[in-house]
Parts: structure tokens; sequence; C-alpha cells
């Protein structure tokens, strides 16, 4: 009777590891440590473990497929993304599956799940809400992924990623009131508890606090609706209470919570920017077009997608690649102007 193979899930019993870090260890993936990589190679050589060549071939097998996960294919923000990974993935033979999470880890975790059923060859993800908690659940992905503006501070820990500097740019936006002459400058965020959303408003504090400016409570407005509502409802229902509050510039959240204020203000006779001030943050196409055209702290969306799909490129290649964090821009429209103090 012939003696058994031994198998992934012995040495993972062996190891006191799940069966996704030996099959990552086995084939040198950088997301395991190396001291985990030789430790689990010396049990597998302690237990004649003998690769399944059949086994081995199916995975190897390529699918040219990347599954993308994004918020909402509504967001305007997520099509210029998808677009910048677009123009990496397809001169690589990549065609990109989208799925949406709604800003829902178990929806997130679900799509992840289904693009690694359907053996997609890497995967991005947009806004994630993972965090160390999930990586028992997450165990099964073995394949490249990267996450884009992650939501939670210790996903790094976890996966590569790329973001935009968020404290920066809410720096940006309240530097360029402070420049325009505002003193009483207030912040319109959303209610997710999302990472960008609390680093944005720590920018904002920050720039008022160099400026010499006091951080005043009733100047914050930020949504307390248990699930996030739509960003242009956020901005026209929170508009009045910082109207009242009496600032004369404001920086919100995105550029669709912008919107939001616009059109409060244009129902309320509060002429922008005679009257108030407005920045948006993100740089979406809208922001152009609307009345007045939106000033706004710009994300570099196609490099944000480009670079997400770059490191999954050569994550797929084996190379060794580090996290980024892009800087974002500030571009001056016709929604900010002086302040009536100093016209």
């Amino acid at each position: 009777m012939s003696r058994r193979r031994t198998s992934i899930e012995d040495i993972a019993r062996r190891a006191g590891v799940s069966h996704s870090t030996v099959s990552r260890a086995l084939r040198d993936n950088p997301l395991i440590s190396l001291q985990v990589r030789e430790e689990i190679k010396r049990i597998a050589q302690e237990m004649n473990y003998v690769p399944n060549a059949i086994a081995q071939s199916l995975q190897n097998q390529r699918t040219n497929t990347i599954g993308v996960v994004v918020t909402s294919i509504a967001d305007p923000f997520f099509a210029e993304v998808v677009e910048g990974i677009e123009q990496v993935a397809k001169p690589a033979g990549l065609s990109v599956v989208l799925s949406t999470s709604h800003r829902d880890i178990e929806q997130e975790i679900a799509a992840i799940d289904n693009f690694h059923r359907r053996r997609v060859d890497g995967i991005l993800i947009a806004d994630s809400r993972i965090s160390k908690q999930h990586t028992k659940q997450l165990s099964q992905i073995a394949v490249p992924t990267v996450l884009i503006n992650s939501q939670t501070e210790d996903a790094s820990e976890i996966f590569y990623s790329v973001a935009i500097d968020d404290r920066l740019g809410g720096r940006i936006a309240v530097e360029h009131l402070v420049s325009l002459g505002h003193t009483s400058i207030g912040y319109l965020g959303v209610g997710d508890k999302s990472r960008s959303n609390q680093q944005r408003l720590e920018g904002y504090q920050t720039a008022l606090t160099e400026a010499g400016l006091p951080l005043i409570d009733d100047w914050v407005a930020i949504s307390d609706d248990y699930v996030r509502i739509s960003d242009v409802t956020t901005g026209q229902k929170l508009l009045a209470k910082l109207a009242t509050a009496g600032v004369t510039g404001i920086f919100c959240y995105n550029d669709m919570v912008a919107v939001g204020a616009l059109l409060a203000c244009q129902e309320q006779g509060i002429s922008v920017p005679r009257d108030l001030s407005i920045v948006g943050f993100d740089g979406i196409a809208l922001s152009r077009y609307i009345t007045p055209p939106l000033t706004t702290v710009s994300q570099p969306m196609l490099e944000i997608g480009g670079s997400a799909m770059q490191m999954l490129l050569d994550l797929l290649e084996e190379k060794t690649v580090e996290n980024r964090v892009l800087s974002p821009f500030l571009v001056k429209r016709g929604s900010s102007a002086l302040s009536k103090t100093q016209v």
C-alpha cells in the first residue's frame, strides 16, 4: 500500500498557519515575510513535500483579467480612476472586471471572494474598509492585491497600497481660503467615519492653527446619518448650519458635497463667491461645468489608477514594490474669491 502524498494542508497544520499562507510561501509571495517563507519551506522539505504538477499548472495559468472593486459605478471619481487602471491594463493584455461594495465591508469581501473564484490574476480595491481584523476572512486570496485610498489605518500592513495625502489636501484648501482673507472658515464633511474624512478634517484644523485662527465647533458640520447618504444631499442639508455660524469660506469633503452646498446657496439666496467661498476636493470633470465653476483640491485620478495597476503588474512579475502616497493640488476657479473684508 503506497504512502499518502504530503499535502499543503499537512504542512499548514504542522506550521500552524493557513493553507493560503503555505501556498504563498512556497511560491515566494512577498506578502509573506522572509522568515515565515523559510520556515515553511524547511517544514515542507522535512515532510518530503512534492508539488502536484497538475495543480501547480492550474495555479500558474493566467486568465488575463483583473478584478476591480469600487464603492459605486455612479461615483464620477471612480470612473476616472478606472480609466487610469485601464490605460495601463489594456496595453498589458489584461481585461478589467468591475464590482461594487457600496462602502460595506461584507459586500467588499463578497466581491473579493467572487473574483478569487473567477481566478482573476490580481485585484484592485478602492476605498477599502479592510483592516487586520478581516485577515482570517481574506486568507483565501492567493493573487496580488492592491488597495486604492484605503479607509482604514492598518490596511497597508496587509496589502500594498496607493493613496492620496488627504491631510495635505485639507491644508491646501484652507490655506487658499486664508490667502483670500477669510478668517471664519468651515468644514463640511460626511459621517461614515472614513479615514479620508478624518484626515481632511485634520488638515483643515492644522491649517487654521498655523494661520492663528480659532478652532470653533460650530464651524464644522459633519453628517450624523448612520448610513452615508448621497454626498449632494449632505451638502444641501448641512450648508445652512455653517451659513448660520457666520463662516465666509467652506472646505467641502469632496466635489459632490460642494455641489450640494452650491445648490443650497441658490435656494437660500446666498451668492457664491460674493457672500461665501466654496472649495471642493477631488477635481472630477463635473466641477468645471457647474455655476460657478468649482475651486477644488484635485486628486491625480488617472495617476492613482495607473499607479495601482502598474504596482499590480510588478507584483505579477514578482518585482519589488513600495506603497505610494500621491500629492493633491489646488485648482482655482470661480467659487472662491477675496473675503468682503479684503475687497
